[in-house]
C-alpha cells in the first residue's frame, strides 16, 4: 500500500472488510473479510502503473458480493465481470487503489 488511510477507506467502506486487531502500527495494516486475512505494508514509492501484486479470495455467495460492489458503485476490473470459469469457479476481478489486483472466487463444481 502506498497509503494507509486510502487503503483502509477503500476495503473498509467499497469492499465490506473490517480492521483485524486492535493495534494501529505505523506502516501496517491488518484487514479481515469472513474467513480471510491480508496483511498490507507500507511502500509509499510504489508506482502503482507498474504494480503486479494480486491475490486469489475465495468467498461464500459470491452473487450477493458481487451485487453489493455494484450497488456501491465498486470499479469491476474490465476483464474481470462475474463469470463461470472452465476451471469450475465463479469469479470477478477489481484493482484496488494501488493496483493490486484482488479476483474474487467461489467454487461451483
Amino acid at each position: 500500500m502506498r497509503n494507509k488511510q486510502l487503503t483502509r477507506n477503500y476495503y473498509l467502506n467499497q469492499l465490506n472488510f473490517t480492521e483485524y486487531g486492535s493495534a494501529d502500527y505505523d506502516g501496517y495494516l491488518m484487514l479481515q473479510k469472513d474467513n480471510i486475512q491480508i496483511h498490507f505494508f507500507e511502500f509509499a514509492a510504489l508506482d502503482a502503473k507498474e504494480n503486479y501484486g494480486q491475490v486469489y479470495i475465495r468467498v461464500d455467495n459470491i452473487d450477493a458480493f458481487y451485487q453489493s460492489l455494484l450497488d456501491k458503485k465498486v470499479a469491476i476490473h474490465p476483464n474481470g465481470p462475474l463469470q463461470v470459469k472452465p476451471w469450475g469457479q465463479k469469479e470477478f476481478s477489481l484493482l484496488d487503489p494501488d493496483n493490486n489486483l484482488l479476483t474474487f472466487g467461489q467454487n461451483i463444481a
